[in-house]
C-alpha cells in the first residue's frame, strides 16, 4: 500500500510512502520480502530446522522465529554478545523470539565475527545437526529476489526510490526492478560499512546512491534529534518509524528535499521496511538513561 505524506515541502516535491511495514504483523516490511523464497527453498530442502544470526533487538531474529512458528519451521538464533544469555526476560526482541519457539545460542562477540567462516558453520552442524542457512540480516540472492519484488508497476510514477540499508539485499532488490528514469537512493544506519561493495555483490544497474551523512553515530545509534523527528513525523503524518532504519531515512530525505539535493517536481517514494519491533527495546534504553522516549 502507497500512502502519500502530507508535508509542506518545497521545489513542488512529493513524499509518498510504501508502506511494507503492514505486509504481516510479525514478519515486518523487508523481512517478509527476504525470507519468502529462503523459506521455499528451505522446504524444496526438506530442512526441519533454519538457522540464522543477530544481535540483541534484531528484527531479522525476530522475523526469523515468527516465520518459523508459521511454517513449521524449528529455528535457532546464534545472538551476538554472550553477557545477554540471562537477560532474555528483559529484551522484548529476543524474548518474542523465544517465544515462537527460537533456540537462542549466546555467543561472545568475538566468536560471532566468524559468522560467515565455514569451519565455524561446520562446528554449529555438529552442535545442532543439518539445518538450512540464512545469513545475518538475511541478505543473499533469494533474498535479494523477494525484495525485486517490492516496486510494482503502479511505482513507475516515481523518479526517486529511497530506502533504509542494512546489509545491502534490500536496496540491491530496488535497483534491480527500478526503472531505467528512476534513481535509488539507500541511506546507511551503519557508519563506514563499506557497503557499495555489498550492493555490487547483487546489484545488476548503476541507478544508485548512498547517502551516507544519516547514520546519527552508527547501527542502533539514535540522538534527541533523530527522537523528536520521528515523534513530529507521527504526530503529523500517523506513521510510526523506527529508530535504527526508517528514522534516519525519514530524516535524511527530508533534509536532503530541504537543502535543494532533489530536482523541482521530483515524485519521491520512501520504501517503509518495518522493523517497529524495535522501538520497545529501544524505549527500555531511553527510560534508563532518563531521556525522551518514541511515541507510539
Amino acid at each position: 500500500m502507497n500512502q502519500p505524506v502530507c508535508l509542506d515541502l518545497p521545489h513542488n516535491i512529493r513524499l509518498t510512502v510504501k508502506r511494507e511495514d503492514l505486509l504481516h504483523p510479525h514478519i515486518s516490511g523487508n523481512k517478509f520480502r527476504k525470507l519468502k523464497y529462503n523459506i521455499l527453498q528451505a522446504k524444496a530442502n526438506a530442512a526441519s530446522s533454519i538457522l540464522t544470526f543477530g544481535g540483541a533487538f534484531s528484527n531479522h531474529i525476530a522475523a526469523t522465529a515468527a516465520a518459523g512458528k508459521e511454517y513449521g519451521f524449528k529455528t535457532i538464533g546464534i545472538i551476538r554478545g554472550d553477557e545477554l544469555a540471562g537477560k532474555v526476560d528483559e529484551n522484548p526482541t529476543l524474548s518474542f523470539a523465544r517465544d515462537c519457539g527460537m533456540q537462542l545460542e549466546f555467543i561472545s562477540r568475538e566468536a560471532y565475527r566468524n559468522k560467515t567462516n565455514s569451519l565455524f558453520i561446520e562446528s554449529l552442524q555438529e552442535q545442532f545437526g543439518d539445518f538450512y542457512l540464512v545469513p545475518e540480516g538475511g541478505t543473499n540472492e533469494l533474498a535479494v529476489k523477494g525484495c525485486e519484488e517490492i516496486l510494482s508497476e503502479d511505482d513507475s510514477v516515481f523518479t526517486h526510490v529511497c530506502c533504509a540499508v542494512g546489509t545491502g539485499g534490500t536496496i540491491s532488490g530496488i535497483i534491480n526492478s527500478a526503472l531505467s528514469h528512476q534513481k535509488v537512493i539507500g541511506f546507511p544506519a551503519l557508519k563506514g560499512a563499506g557497503l557499495s561493495d555489498d550492493i555490487c555483490k547483487f546489484a545488476r544497474k548503476g541507478n544508485w546512491e548512498l547517502a551516507e551523512a544519516y547514520h546519527f553515530g552508527g547501527y542502533g545509534k539514535v540522538t534527541q534529534e533523530l527522537i523528536s523527528f520521528m515523534n513530529y513525523f507521527y504526530d503529523t503524518t500517523g506513521i510510526l518509524l523506527d529508530p535504527v532504519y526508517t528514522g534516519k531515512l525519514f530524516f535524511g530525505v527530508i533534509d536532503l528535499v530541504n537543502q535543494g539535493y532533489f530536482p523541482q517536481n521530483s515524485e519521491i517514494l520512501l520504501i517503509h521496511t518495518g522493523g517497529l519491533q524495535g522501538i520497545a527495546g529501544m524505549n527500555r534504553e531511553l527510560m534508563r538513561k532518563k531521556l525522551p522516549t518514541i511515541k507510539t
